[in-house]
């Protein structure tokens, strides 16, 4: 278990990580520029490791349902929106809100699917983001930028 855990941790790291690449290079081009370069090299280096470990095109792929493929080009609206967004409202607000979409959407789909899951605990974690939204934008407004 600790090391799933650790492993979520080096992937929120990453996240964060690569909203900052990503925004800066908006920066100096801008956000559509960002996302392709973004997604043109990841695919490149995806393609490099499928072909050393294998199963790039496993069986089955082709009988997915059609919006199994849609993440894609989520992603896609996900990495420019972000590029956009970081360079103007910073680092800590674009992750509060990425985070705070993310879980209030965890928790529609807890709910739709029918998987058990505390409501308390999903509402408090919600509460928590958006107040830590707040607190952040306060300072910022009192204390000038940061």
């Amino acid at each position: 278990m600790t090391v799933f855990i650790l492993l979520a941790c080096l992937g929120g790291v990453l996240v964060g990580l690569s909203r900052q690449l990503n925004g800066r290079l908006s920066i100096s081009t801008t956000p559509l520029i960002a996302s392709f370069w973004n997604h043109a090299i990841g695919f490149a280096a995806l393609t490099c490791l499928g072909l050393v470990v294998g199963g790039l095109l496993p069986a089955g792929a082709a009988e997915a349902p059609w919006y199994a493929y849609l993440g894609g080009p989520i992603g896609v609206i996900f990495v420019a929106a972000g590029s956009w967004v970081i360079t103007r409202i910073g680092a800590v607000n674009s992750a509060l809100l990425i985070i705070g979409g993310q879980m209030v959407t965890g928790v529609a789909f807890d709910y739709i699917s029918a998987v058990p899951a505390s409501f308390w605990a999903n509402a408090t974690g919600i509460v928590l983001i958006v107040g830590g939204m707040v607190v952040s934008r306060r300072r910022r407004k009192v204390g000038g930028p940061q």
